[in-house]
């Protein structure tokens, strides 16, 4: 997920703990959390696939 948002133009800005928030040009604006070697939830995915599209569009 966090390739995709890079590949799709995503800057990440940091965070606290388990959180990277990432922000995007156009003003798309997304927190992932969870730690790197922890599976994504569904939900998480789900919005990933969302904001890449908002900002492709």
């Amino acid at each position: 997920m966090i390739r995709d948002l890079k590949n799709a133009g995503f800057i990440n800005r940091g965070g606290k703990g388990s959180h990277r928030n990432f922000t995007h040009p156009k003003g798309a604006k997304i927190t992932i959390s969870g730690y790197l070697s922890q599976d994504a939830k569904k939900y998480q995915e789900r919005e990933v696939e969302k904001a890449i599209r908002e900002v492709m569009e």
